[in-house]
This record gives structure tokens, C-alpha cells and sequence, in this order.
């Protein structure tokens, strides 16, 4: 988001301001009336919740990135191992976001269902908020595991220690981030010009470099939503 970011202000003279939280969350602000412009989720629910409300402006929401999961084992030294370890139990506490609001948690949860492990380590399992908090549970070494997002090993680059297992993408249902341009911005030029970027080839290149499959056609989600700044 900083890149993007800091690209569309460089091309188009407008300031964003930025704000994150999990996607239910900001979802639960917006329908309370938060002053946002644009919702970036991390799934699609709840921008097509929000236009079935008459939130958003008809015809605007649109897919700007597919996460990807993965399994995070600081102490391991290979995938193989890493899934090893989750398998078979050997870890403190496994970290995960939230099932109940954040989207990388739900993948995470049917990946664990799959291996019929959800109740099994039900009592080791702690829950971020969000897939960052998720992230740095098992940074801390809080947990000794962690489900976390592909864009976030990417970010770390060379500094990541251990592991990591890529969550084969047929284990848990596509995590389509999706973006709606809310009504309370509609017509607003600098509103506007920020979709219109998200949608760009130059935008797409900088999202497919931080981890996320890319599109072949314009549709949203993530834990950002966008706040105006005049």
C-alpha cells in the first residue's frame, strides 16, 4: 500500500491518508458512518455487503489482488518440515488472524479443517485481529507457527529466519481482495483518480511484486481502506 501509495501521489499531486485494521472491522466502521472515501478489503464479502447496503457507488467494486497463504516455521529448514511440524503438533501455540473477521483467517481455518487438526489444537491456536498481528505473534516468538500471507514473507525478504510452506491454493477458497469507491466520495476527482489507478497496469505490477497473483480482469480485497486528504 505504501508504494501504491506513494506512485499515485507522485503521478497525480493528490495526498492519501491510509488507515488498516482487519477487514470486519473497517467494514464495521463504514456502516457507522467512518469518513472513508475507498474500502480496500481483504475479501469480497463485505464489499458486496456494503453495496447491497447502498454504501458504495453501483458498478465500482472490482477484484485489485488475490492473497495467498502460507505457513510460516521459524525453527524449521524446509517446507516439508515446516508442515511437519503443524501435522503433527509439534509447536507452543500456532498463530492465525481471526476466522471471524479477517479473510487470511478463514483460509487459514479450512486448511486446518482439511487436515482435521481445527479442534485438535483448538486450545494452541492464538488469533490475531488481522493477518499482521498473525504476523507478529510468530516474529515475537509467540508462536512457533503462524498462517500469514504471502505478501508479508515478501516484505521481510532476506531477514525472514526458517520455513515457509505455500499453502497449496485449492486448500481454501480464493481469497479475492476486492475495493468500493464509497457513496459519500462519489464525483470527488480525487476519489476517482485513485480507482482509476488501482485498475492501472502500473499498479497491477507493483501488487503481483508483493506477493499477490495478479488478474486477468479488473474485479478487490485487503486490510486497508483509503481515507481522503484534501
Amino acid at each position: 500500500m505504501q508504494k501504491l501509495v506513494s506512485q499515485f501521489e507522485l503521478q497525480s499531486g493528490y495526498q492519501v491518508s491510509t488507515s488498516y485494521a482487519s477487514s470486519g472491522k473497517l467494514f464495521a466502521q463504514i456502516t457507522h458512518g467512518a469518513p472513508f472515501d475507498i474500502f480496500l478489503s481483504a475479501d469480497a464479502l463485505r464489499p458486496r455487503r456494503l453495496e447491497n447496503l447502498g454504501l458504495v457507488v453501483p458498478n465500482q467494486r472490482f477484484t485489485y489482488a488475490i492473497g495467498k497463504l502460507v505457513l510460516w516455521a521459524p525453527g524449521a529448514h524446509s517446507p516439508e518440515e515446516a508442515l511437519q511440524q503443524l501435522r503433527q503438533g509439534d509447536f507452543s501455540y500456532l498463530s492465525m488472524a481471526n476466522p471471524k473477521i479477517a479473510p487470511y483467517g478463514a483460509a487459514a481455518m479450512e486448511v486446518m479443517t482439511r487436515f482435521g487438526l481445527s479442534q485438535r489444537f483448538l486450545k494452541r491456536t492464538v488469533r490475531g485481529e488481522n493477518v499482521a498481528q498473525a504476523y507478529q505473534f510468530v516474529h515475537s516468538g509467540n508462536a512457533q507457527l503462524g498462517f500469514v500471507a504471502s505478501a508479508q514473507i515478501v516484505a521481510a525478504g532476506d531477514s525472514l529466519k526458517g520455513a515457509i510452506w505455500r499453502v497449496p491454493k485449492d486448500y481454501y477458497t480464493p481469497i479475492a481482495q476486492q475495493a468500493v469507491w464509497l457513496k459519500r466520495a462519489a464525483g470527488h476527482p480525487a476519489a476517482s483518480a485513485f480507482v482509476d489507478y488501482l485498475r492501472s497496469d502500473s499498479a497491477k505490477q507493483i501488487i503481483i511484486a508483493a506477493g499477490y497473483d495478479g488478474l486477468s480482469a479488473p474485479t478487490v480485497s485487503s486490510q486497508e481502506s483509503l481515507n481522503r486528504h484534501d
